[in-house]
């Protein structure tokens, strides 16, 4: 099975300033009762965004100009706490295609990574003065660039960095390994019989 070759990621931004911003926070523990993980878009963020009644709450997520952003801007150590898949999950299903912060947690990012969401780390400096451009102008596209490890708006354009081995698998499309094992299938079948203990 093919996969996409991500080679860029452009789209509305939108930035939720802060550090360690936790999975929690991303995805409350609630709403992990899934069998799939259709539907968790809706809960990405959901005590950020919701009062206890349902209504919005103050936040960049909720204002009218944040409507259809796919880029997401944050702090540092940005998908922070526990391990669950469920965050970067909700966060894909809510539309975000591409996440630029100061830096990332370790596990989160791999999540990201294995969903096609590009995970880019950039300085404080450059995330704030996006921010700022997309807040006087929130149609104003932002580029994250991967050939080029840049990230832009308008006319800013800043570098960005990530591990090579994501780079390397988001640009090659080999960036999801169930698809890769089930795109070998053969392969592996050949292997296991050269190796002869393998029924």
């Amino acid at each position: 099975m093919a996969l996409k070759k991500i080679q860029n990621v452009s789209g509305k931004g939108v930035f939720v300033p802060g550090n360690d911003i936790d999975t929690d926070r991303i995805i409350p523990a609630r709403f992990m009762v899934c069998v799939t993980f259709e539907g968790l878009g809706k809960f990405a963020f959901y005590d950020e965004r919701k009062n206890p009644d349902g209504s919005d709450k103050n936040h960049p997520l909720t204002k009218p100009s944040a409507n259809g952003a796919s880029i997401l801007l944050s702090g540092a150590n940005f998908g922070c706490g526990s391990s669950r898949e469920h965050a970067p999950q909700s966060l894909w299903h809510y539309g975000i295609r591409a996440i630029i912060a100061e830096s990332f947690a370790e596990i989160f990012f791999g999540n990201s990574t294995t969903l096609g969401i590009p995970c880019v780390c950039a300085s404080a400096a450059d995330i704030a003065k996006i921010g700022s451009i997309i807040d006087k102008n929130p149609d104003e596209q932002v580029k994250v660039d991967l050939e080029n490890m840049t990230i832009s708006c308008g006319d800013f354009s800043a570098p960005c960095t990530m591990p090579d081995t994501a780079r390397a698998a988001l640009l090659g499309g080999t960036w999801d390994p169930i698809a890769d094992l089930m795109a070998n299938e053969t392969k592996i079948a050949e292997r296991a019989k050269e190796l002869g203990y393998i029924k």
